[in-house]
């Protein structure tokens, strides 16, 4: 008789259309389900807000009404989801579904090595083609091309856009538009290795900016936490032998630059997934770096730039290379998002620390950089106080959350 039940209930709650019957239909149907009830396991999260049923995000005002009576009534349709969901679920998903904790695994592996990819080639292409604005553009043009290609099989279904949308995205786009050509005149000015400790100072930058320029205090542990930061880029800076004016200027662009992408992003937020938002904002930022490409690399890359660069590689080689490190970085950057959202903010601070120390690690193997013993130590202060500012951070964002929930 349980099973029944369980079974009538289950196919209820996860129609959406059947939930907007009248009540007194919802409750003619669940009548025979009070004994049931007093086994049934409630779900929380149908009080605190939406819930995902059959992939889809149901509202509140669906599931529950603000009479008290009418919430009774619907109790025994929450307990039938919250088991036959569970029951439903596994059948999906399967053994992934058993071991969440793989999908993850493989979401961080695959981030680390598309990142550590990506900066690597990008490297040997500016070592016989150094042209970073044309570059940062390819970067763009291949992503952009991926994301139509990618709505036009529906994998993922494009979110419609608005022009209050688009106002929105759009400082957001400029902002990651300037910090990714200015990292890119920075990895082609000096050593893969030196650029990402000097990006290490980001943090810095962020806080300054709360602090400052959005009047929202920083607790003085953060504060604290970020002096190893910058003695360690100082330390680094002092005798790295790669140095030079250009890569080091670029590379602090590049660090205000997405502060202000922060800033920004923060005030743009919207309901369309991730995948959807990078992707108007590539496509944004694509039109954004077009013109300094074409002023700025023009009338070089036409003269001799590209007959230099099929000269050393070929034209297959040449094509392949732009083509792939374009995609690394689209897909890099896609799953770096993607990770963001399967993990808490503590877990993804530390793994993108990590991800850093990775990155520059294999620079110094894969291109055998020479570095001094005092840029070495520099670098490690500084990496350790990336790490230490992100787990500090992301336990007071964690405290935040649970007081607003509690």
């Amino acid at each position: 008789m349980e099973s029944r039940v369980l079974l009538r209930a289950t196919a209820t709650v996860t129609g959406v259309p059947q939930l907007r019957r009248p009540i007194r239909a919802i409750n003619r149907q669940f009548s025979t389900a009070s004994s049931f009830t007093a086994f049934a396991k409630p779900i929380g999260s149908l009080g605190e807000g939406g819930n995902l049923i059959s992939g889809r995000q149901l509202r509140p005002v669906l599931l529950l009404d603000s009479s008290p009576e009418k919430r009774e009534i619907l109790k025994p349709v929450r307990a039938a989801a919250a088991e036959g969901g569970d029951s439903a679920g596994e059948t999906k998903v399967g053994f992934l579904g058993k071991y969440p904790w793989l999908v993850t695994g493989f979401f961080f592996f695959m981030w680390y090595f598309l990142n550590v990819i990506f900066n690597i080639l990008n490297k040997k292409i500016y070592n016989y083609f150094p042209y970073p604005y044309f570059v940062s553009v390819i970067h763009l043009f291949v992503g952009v091309v991926y994301c139509l290609l990618s709505w036009s099989v529906g994998l993922p279904k494009r979110a419609p856009i608005n022009s209050n949308i688009l106002k929105v995205l759009i400082p957001v786009a400029v902002c990651h538009a300037i910090g990714h050509v200015t990292s890119n005149v920075s990895f082609a000015a000096v050593a893969v290795s030196f650029t990402h400790t000097i990006k290490a100072l980001e943090p810095f930058f962020n806080a300054s900016a709360s602090q400052f320029l959005l009047g929202q205090p920083i607790p003085i542990t953060l504060w604290l936490s970020l002096a190893p930061v910058v003695l360690g880029v100082a330390m680094a800076s002092l005798t790295e032998l790669s140095f030079n004016w250009l890569g080091f200027i670029s590379a602090m662009i590049s660090n205000i630059s997405f502060t202000y992408r922060s800033i920004f992003s923060k005030k743009a937020m919207t309901d369309m997934d991730s995948t959807n938002v990078y992707a108007y904002i590539s496509i944004i930022a694509l039109f954004v770096c077009l013109p300094p490409a074409i002023i700025v690399e023009g009338p070089q890359l036409l003269k001799h730039g590209f007959s230099d660069a099929i000269a050393k590689v070929g034209m297959t080689k040449f094509i392949s290379d732009l083509f792939w490190v374009g995609m690394f970085y689209h897909l890099y950057n896609q799953l770096a998002t993607n990770t963001l959202e399967r993990v808490a903010p503590l877990t993804h601070a530390v793994g993108n620390v990590l991800k850093r120390v990775f990155v520059i690690g294999f620079s110094i193997v894969i291109f055998g950089n020479k570095i001094s013993t005092q840029t070495g130590i520099g670098t490690g202060i500084a990496i350790a106080g990336v790490a230490l500012y992100s787990v500090i951070k992301a336990k007071i964002e964690e405290e935040k959350r649970q007081g607003k929930t509690a």
